[in-house]
């Protein structure tokens, strides 16, 4: 079921790329292919494909194409992306393949599907269907060459040879002949190096001009293209232009920074070939090529994608944080990898270089002959527990981690999971109508309720600067702070304590994005003729549609259930639980009853807002508890678990040494 579902994401994922890309207008698809396309929608059959500076292709690309100079614009645009598509399963299929044994059953299985839809899902082949680019072509002839047995072995010159082809497509893959060389495959080396003169010379008999232009005014395609000091060239030379060096002194740097990571980035590949990792040694290379190439674009990264078949890590909980990471990096953008200020955003801007360079000089990949290459330390795990209350359907399956997490992972996880909670509610839906409509449904509520006391309690707090000015900055500093430093607490101090917690503030907050998508709510600082005060962010013109300047950064009608009060009240719950002495207990229940106050005295929410909150995290814990079962373990002080080397040690040694 799970290999059947599989292949169904990956078929569904591939059509809806292709699909993506035909239902754009002409003018809009195949952008970069464009510049191929001459009068009445064919190819150019004369003239110089780099009158403009936008082709950056080899001649020899241009070559290739020429067969289709009778294909029409529309014609050539379904069979494009039907061919570029084939290519990247096929591409998929060979990496699934190639992937170092021994593989599990299961592996094996799941390894195609799974690669097919990462594949179709990273940046550089979605950026390849959109623009044109024949950048697949290229890594498929490399893997071939390098990866498949009937090719690499024996003389390896057939291998070579398609190596050959994807260097006089792409030139620097001529990286892979000392990777070829320095491996004992030196026939394919050859054959590598020959076929890419042959093939630049027929390019050069058959377009001399376009050579010229490509080889000699442009140094091998160099600022051909975009601006080599943008954000969308990732490599060394665009990041030192980025950082504002030029002249000499840039390109003296960059050709010592790029030897070094060469040198570097290929012994580590040799090292991996030889330990029977052909796909990561290719991986590294092209990591390589993508950071010490004069201009790395996105459609030119996929090597970086490939990478994340390598294995890192000693313990079990760790194997994931190098593949989590690449995906990330390969298929989202920058302004959610990382926050947008000073700090942070830089690394958000360059991550694919930066995982390209991570990959090709620094992570410490595993050898196949490595104690831990198929057996990692476990991650200790508490047994299922019986619950107390017999009626509560347990599932037992699941086990209770009781070790420290991955820091990295949990960084990545929270900063993917902030982004989620951040898109859903600001495209939630904002109907003013209709946010209003319910805002006098829960306003009628609570009058028959007697609950109504927002608007009286709200009016004395606007009287009041010091309480004013106090709730305002409460309001808008301890709703991120005080959770996130008890989360980090709780990671030093008591991690079994924190798997149970984060999940369970995970889930509350889940089911929170879906209260803000099924009932949009106008809070009582926007309700028009309530004579709320806004104590923040002062009048609001209400008679305007599109009133105030808060409605331009962030769906204002997210407010109900109160994730103010949901997560005050899930500390208060958790401080509750792990405070050792009775008036730190009592501290921390203080907190979402101060929280309570806050939101109603800056007319940010109804009473029963806050009963929305508090009822999401009863239900976050209520699903941990359904999901893991007890936590007494977990709550409880793990006394010592063992280290990874002993978890690794048979149990036999172990027992003689006792």
């Amino acid at each position: 079921m799970a290999l059947g579902a599989l292949w169904l994401v990956a078929g569904v994922l591939a059509v809806r790329q292709a699909a993506v890309v035909l239902r754009r207008p002409p003018e809009r698809r195949f952008t970069e292919l464009a510049t191929w396309i001459g009068d009445h929608g064919v190819l150019r059959a004369r003239g110089s494909f780099y009158d403009n500076d936008q082709f950056t292709g080899t001649p020899f690309g241009g070559l290739v194409l020429k067969p289709l100079t009778r294909a029409a614009e529309h014609s050539l645009g379904v069979g494009w992306t039907i061919g570029t598509l084939l290519l990247v399963v096929v591409l998929a299929l060979v990496a699934a393949r190639a992937l170092p044994g021994p593989l599990s059953r299961r592996t094996a299985l799941l390894a195609a599907p799974a690669a097919v839809s990462l594949a179709v899902l990273s940046l550089p082949v979605r950026n390849t269907f959109t623009l044109g680019q024949t950048s697949i072509l290229p890594v498929l002839l490399v893997l071939l060459g390098c990866c498949l047995p009937r090719l690499a072995e024996g003389s390896g010159r057939s291998g070579g040879v398609l190596i050959g082809l994807a260097a006089a497509l792409q030139p620097a893959v001529l990286l892979f002949v000392p990777l070829l060389w320095l491996t004992g495959r030196r026939r394919a080396a050859a054959a590598t190096g020959a076929t890419f003169a042959l093939a630049t010379a027929l390019a050069w008999a058959s377009a001399p001009d376009d050579s010229w232009t490509y080889w000699i005014h442009h140094l091998a395609g160099a600022g051909l293209g975009e601006v080599p000091d943008g954000l969308a060239n990732q490599s060394l030379h665009g990041l030192l232009l980025r950082l504002g060096l030029h002249g000499p002194a840039e390109i003296a740097l960059y050709a010592v920074l790029a030897a070094a990571v060469a040198v570097l980035g290929l012994r580590r590949a040799v090292h991996h070939a030889r330990d029977g990792q052909p796909l990561l040694a290719a991986a590294i290379t092209g990591c390589v090529t993508v950071a010490v190439s004069p201009t790395a674009f996105q459609h030119q990264q996929l090597w970086i994608l490939l990478a994340l078949v390598g294995r890192v890590g000693r313990r079990r909980a760790d194997r994931l944080v190098w593949p989590v990471l690449v995906v990330l990096v390969m298929t989202l953008p920058s302004k959610i990898l990382m926050p947008d200020n000073p700090v942070l955003a830089p690394l958000g801007d360059n991550a694919p270089l930066l995982a390209a360079l991570a990959a090709a000089c620094a992570v410490p990949f595993l050898s196949r002959d490595s104690a831990v290459w198929d057996r990692p330390a476990p991650t200790p795990v508490a047994e299922p527990q019986p619950g107390r209350f017999r009626w509560v359907p347990l599932m037992g399956f699941w086990k209770r981690p009781l070790n420290r997490p991955n820091l990295l992972l949990e960084l990545m996880l929270i900063r993917m999971g902030y982004f989620v909670y951040s898109y859903i509610r600001g495209s939630a839906p904002d109907e003013r109508s209709v946010a209003e409509a319910h805002g006098r449904q829960i306003i009628g509520i609570e009058e028959f309720l007697h609950v109504n006391f927002e608007h009286g309690f709200n009016h004395f707090v606007a009287g009041v600067g010091w309480l004013k000015d106090g709730m305002n900055y409460y309001y808008g500093t301890f709703h991120f702070l005080v959770p996130l430093s008890l989360l980090g607490f709780l990671y030093l101090r008591r991690p079994a304590t924190y798997r149970w917690a984060r999940t369970a503030l995970a889930l509350a907050t889940l089911m929170a994005l879906v209260g803000f998508w099924a009932y949009p709510l106008a809070p009582p600082r926007l309700m028009p003729g309530r004579g709320f005060i806004d104590t923040a962010n002062g009048p609001q013109d209400l008679s305007n549609p599109d009133f105030g300047a808060l409605t331009q950064l962030s769906n204002q009608y997210a407010a109900m259930p109160s994730l103010h009060i949901g997560w005050s009240l899930w500390c208060g719950v958790v401080i509750a639980v792990v405070a050792p002495k009775l008036w730190m207990k009592m501290l921390g229940m203080v907190y979402p009853l101060l929280t309570f106050l806050v939101i109603v005295g800056t007319a940010n929410h109804y009473v029963l807002d806050a009963v929305g909150g508090a009822l999401v995290v009863a239900c976050g814990f209520a699903v941990q508890y359904a999901l893991t079962g007890p936590g007494r373990q977990a709550l409880a002080r793990i006394p010592g678990a063992r280290s990874e080397l002993d978890a690794l040690e048979p149990v036999g040694r172990r027992s003689a040494r006792v």
